[in-house]
């Protein structure tokens, strides 16, 4: 029986680096978040259009899939230790060039810094937290993952407790906290824990016999629905709870604790995967967040069902990247193309939902949601099918 990095004896994170890692994936989901609320006094200071405005976060995007693409092909060939700490200085050399640019150009080029480092924070913690404990690992990625979300709270807390016109000063002081990490990083296993490599008693799954590449398309296609899920519901809860006759106030705090369940429901799951396998969560949680969308679409349930929905989709994203490096052991590190393509995907979600609601107008939003969920719960339907193990051969005398 083959040994986890985890049960063996060199562990691929100490105590300390576990917790410094959880407070870098904070400053992750804060700068993700530091864009948006920031918005009216960059466009003030550059004198920008609002489409203008939004090239900020979409730098930011562009880096964060090169930055996941480049730590991918850096991976194994320098040390873990050297490429975190690389994406670090590169989040926090960015975040500084974005307070401190000149002009708007040299700011988009900051912001693209930044993304890069995100992108290599974010995929290179993802990645060693899913090889790197085991059978504990879907539990550990879904509390990792929860620290994203505290710091996507904090973080736009932060702008409207000091006023955007500080978002300078805000930058410079999340630059400035990515510098501690550093010295954590000689707590992380410097090599890919042995598991990764696949081995001869690797139990075979009827997965093998199925073409690798449709198999990791519909990952692909898992992560990227459950995403445009989870930006179309950040985005278009306010509106959708504004037009059946809510308060705008009341949809801004709604949308607020929308967050807020996502990331609770992550802490929630964490001991769950213990115990429970990362498909029935999967399944699950789809099943869950697609009852919650279709119950939105009655006005007085739809402040909860949106709520309902930041719950189950909590635990997709963490859940899922185990489950990926156990079905396709022999695709090296797929984990980075289903985070690239779950960045596309969400940058993508926007505008194609934006079209898609012009159509069916903004009373249409949760079942237009409560489709792609569906078509989630059926590519997880399938994903078990094809990844389930092989029945014994038997062989007659």
């Amino acid at each position: 029986m083959p040994t986890s990095s985890a049960d063996s004896g060199t562990r691929a994170f100490t105590p300390a680096a576990i917790v410094a890692s959880c407070v870098g994936f904070v400053l992750i989901g804060a700068l993700q978040a530091l864009y948006g609320p920031a918005i009216p006094a960059f466009r003030d200071e550059y004198a920008l259009s609002p489409s203008a405005a939004g090239l900020g976060l979409s730098a930011h995007f562009v880096g964060g899939v090169a930055g996941v693409l480049a730590f991918d092909r850096l991976y194994g060939r320098i040390g873990n230790r050297l490429l975190l700490g690389g994406s670090y200085l590169l989040m926090g050399l960015g975040a500084a060039g974005f307070a401190l640019a000149p002009n708007w150009p040299v700011a988009l080029v900051a912001a693209l810094l930044a993304g890069l480092g995100f992108g290599g924070v974010d995929y290179g913690l993802n990645q060693l937290f899913a090889t790197g404990f085991g059978h504990r690992s879907a539990a550990m990625l879904n509390i990792l993952n929860a620290h994203f979300g505290v710091g996507a709270i904090l973080g736009p807390a932060v702008i409207a407790a000091v006023g955007a016109d500080e978002y300078t000063t805000v930058f410079l002081v999340f630059a400035v906290l990515n510098l501690p990490l550093l010295l954590c990083l000689k707590g992380v296993r410097d090599t890919p824990p042995p598991q990764e490599m696949p081995s001869a008693t690797t139990p075979r799954t009827a997965a093998r016999t199925r073409s690798l590449v449709t198999l990791l398309t519909v990952f692909v296609a898992l992560y990227v629905l459950h995403v445009a899920i989870e930006a179309g519901v950040g985005g278009w809860e306010p509106t959708h709870l504004e037009t059946v006759g809510y308060s705008a106030g009341f949809a801004a705090t709604a949308t607020s604790v929308y967050w807020l369940m996502m990331t609770v429901g992550r802490f929630l799951v964490a001991p769950l995967a213990l115990k429970v396998s990362a498909q029935a969560i999967i399944t699950v949680s789809c099943a869950g967040m697609t009852l919650c969308l279709l119950l939105a679409t009655f006005p007085g349930f739809a402040p909860y069902a949106y709520a309902g929905v930041g719950l189950f989709i909590a635990p997709i994203f963490p859940t899922a990247l185990p489950w990926l490096n156990r079905a396709a052991p022999q695709a090296a590190r797929a984990g980075a193309v289903v985070i690239a393509a779950s960045m596309v995907g969400g940058v993508a979600a926007g505008p194609v939902l934006g079209k898609a609601i012009e159509w069916s107008g903004v009373r249409a939003v949760p079942l237009l949601l409560g489709f792609l969920s569906a078509l989630c719960l059926a590519a997880t339907l399938w994903l078990i099918r094809a990844t389930r193990p092989a029945p014994p051969t038997v062989h007659s005398d």
